[in-house]
Order: C-alpha cells, then sequence, then structure tokens
C-alpha cells in the first residue's frame, strides 16, 4: 500500500509529519468495480507537474489544504522538528502546514518527480 504522510502545524509553530491511516470500506460502483475506498473528499481542481532532479523548495507553508500524490521520481519533506520524509511513487502528502515555519521538498536522485497536486475544497 501508498504511504499517506500528513504534514501539519503543530502549536509550537514548527511543521511535524504523521503517517495517517485512511479509513477504507468495500465498496461496488455503479459499473460493478468493487474493492476498498476511503471516504470522497471535495476537492476543486488537479495539477500535474514535474521538477527537476536537485530542485529544492527552501522553507514554506502549504497554501491550502491539498494533496501531493507521487507519480515518479523520489522527493524528501523535511519538517520543522527535523523530521525528514522519504517519498516515491504512489506516496501521498496532505499537507496542512498553512502556518508556521512549514516545510522543505527537494527532488533527490537522478530523475525529475512527477507528481499530482489535487487542492481541498473543504476549508476544516
Amino acid at each position: 500500500m501508498a504511504r499517506i504522510w500528513r504534514v501539519y502545524s503543530g502549536s509550537d509553530g514548527r511543521s511535524h509529519v504523521a503517517e495517517e491511516t485512511l479509513s477504507m470500506q468495500p465498496f461496488t460502483d455503479s459499473e460493478g468495480a468493487s474493492g476498498e475506498s476511503a471516504p470522497s473528499q471535495p476537492v476543486s481542481a488537479i495539477n500535474f507537474r514535474v521538477s527537476p532532479p536537485g530542485y529544492v523548495l527552501d522553507w514554506h507553508c502549504a497554501p491550502r489544504r491539498q494533496y501531493s500524490i507521487s507519480l515518479a521520481g523520489s522527493a524528501e519533506i523535511e519538517v520543522g522538528d527535523g523530521t525528514v520524509v522519504r517519498l516515491g511513487p504512489g506516496d501521498v502528502v496532505l499537507a496542512e502546514d498553512l502556518t508556521g515555519q512549514g516545510h522543505i521538498t527537494r527532488v533527490v536522485g537522478d530523475q525529475p518527480r512527477f507528481y499530482a497536486v489535487i487542492p481541498l475544497t473543504d476549508r476544516r
């Protein structure tokens, strides 16, 4: 299974990261597909992005609650408490660190990172 990483702002003004588990339930849809599914979430768009090897986005907060889904290549997320998480294809980040120090994103390895960004419309 792919991992879901939640990056969030702590009361200490720093970003933190925690591995999350999605609540999955059995489903069968109208086409007959079946398996397990997480509850639907309201989203506003999807953007596909490519960042080159060596790319670094220094300390920044997420601009809104959003998912970032790694499709190819590797990246690291470093949060304010010093934790570094390595992301690969299939890994998902829920970015919720809207205030405080934020996090660093780095593309690591010799391949570009191909990923999708999906903004959530709820303000939670």
